[in-house]
């Protein structure tokens, strides 16, 4: 009897639809219907859809150095790992392989809370060695993704950089932000303090599957209008660029000019490790017909892969397609006015010894 492979589903709520496997397992391991008719006839709600579970660590390290010449930021910090908002474009997905855990739906529902990480992040900053220079909150996963409601860790991060007056650069999708106001409004008035807000589309529908668990755009842009009201220097990121998929950057440019924005970046989809696999699973389930199209504007854009990570190309690609999303991104800013004054944060009012609870000696 031949096997018959069994279809897959889009799971409500979440960007992946499987446990894809990741690249350490020895197995691999495919479902499908053993002739007895078992699942034949069961329809994609009726099985239990995956709960998030979170569970905690203690962080060795806070804080990430970064030495790659095509990122902006020497620090970053993350206090999770793994990210419920599922957008199944996120480069990060492949790091939960470390763990020994599928960087599709594991991803997102597996969540590691790294819950000393503010203590161990103090004790970095009091280091004589130390060199301050603007950290950047939520590079990899989102600072603010539901669970910070309740755990309350990034707060705690940001805390503490507000009595160090240390200068911080916040990139999110949630609009938990907001809940940090009366930390980020005055850091931002002492010139130590930037969100950016990352808006992929403006498709209400397009971003409930591309990004499923993340704030709405219309949420989006309203977070950004208050953070600007607050006086925050707040920048829009339109990334990444899928051709063929979420073609509005334009709009998203304007409506975030709209709502307060003055800088802006973007990049182009990258596909590391297990998501190129895990996003030829969504194409085929969310845009069949135009699945083989954005493939091969991908590749062109990636030296006929699915990825190239040379450092000049990986964030913007290559080629013809590459050079045309880049026009526009550049004629889109020109026109309304973005990005003509850099944000520049402070480090010279860095108080080492606020990290270990001291007052201030002067």
């Amino acid at each position: 009897m031949s096997e018959v492979l069994i279809p897959l589903h889009a799971l409500k709520g979440r960007g992946a639809a499987t446990r894809i496997a990741h690249r350490f397992e020895r197995d691999a391991r495919e479902a499908f219907d053993d002739g007895w008719d078992t699942l034949a006839d069961e329809a994609p709600g009726d099985a239990a859809l995956p709960a998030t579970q979170v569970t905690f660590e203690d962080a060795q390290s806070a804080l990430t150095h970064n030495d790659s010449p095509d990122i902006y930021f020497d620090y970053g910090l993350n206090p999770y790992r793994g990210c419920e908002h599922g957008c199944v474009y996120c480069y990060a997905r492949p790091t939960h392989s470390y763990l020994g855990l599928s960087p599709g739906l594991d991803f997102e529902t597996r969540i590691v809370a790294k819950r000393n990480i503010a203590a161990v992040l103090a004790r970095e900053l009091a280091a004589p060695r130390y060199v301050p220079r603007m950290i950047a909150l939520g590079t990899v996963t989102d600072p603010y993704q539901p669970v910070e409601r309740e755990l309350r860790i990034t707060r705690g991060v940001v805390e503490l950089l507000q009595r160090c007056r240390h200068p911080l650069g916040v990139v999110t999708k949630g609009s938990g932000v907001e809940r940090d106001l009366d930390l980020l409004a005055p850091m931002a008035q002492a010139g130590l303090a930037a969100v950016y807000v990352t808006i992929t589309t403006l498709d209400a529908r397009l971003a409930r599957i591309l990004e499923p668990r993340a704030a709405a755009p219309w949420r989006r842009l309203r977070t950004l209008r208050t953070l600007a009201d607050a006086g925050v220097p707040v920048g829009v990121s339109v990334a990444p660029q899928i051709p063929f998929v979420n073609d509005d950057m334009e709009q998203v440019l304007a409506a975030a000019w709209e709502a307060g924005a003055r800088s802006a970046f973007y990049t182009v989809l990258r596909l590391p490790w297990e998501l190129a696999p895990l996003f030829r699973q969504w194409l085929a389930l969310h845009y069949p017909q135009r699945a083989a199209r954005v493939m091969a504007r991908i590749h062109e854009m990636r030296g006929g892969k699915d990825y190239d990570s040379d450092f000049a190309t990986r964030m913007q690609g290559s080629g013809p397609w590459a050079d045309l999303i880049g026009q526009r991104f550049e004629k889109a800013c020109r026109r309304l006015g973005f990005n003509r004054e850099r944000i520049a944060l402070d480090t010279g009012q860095f108080r080492r010894g606020a990290a270990q609870g001291q007052g201030s000696l002067f």
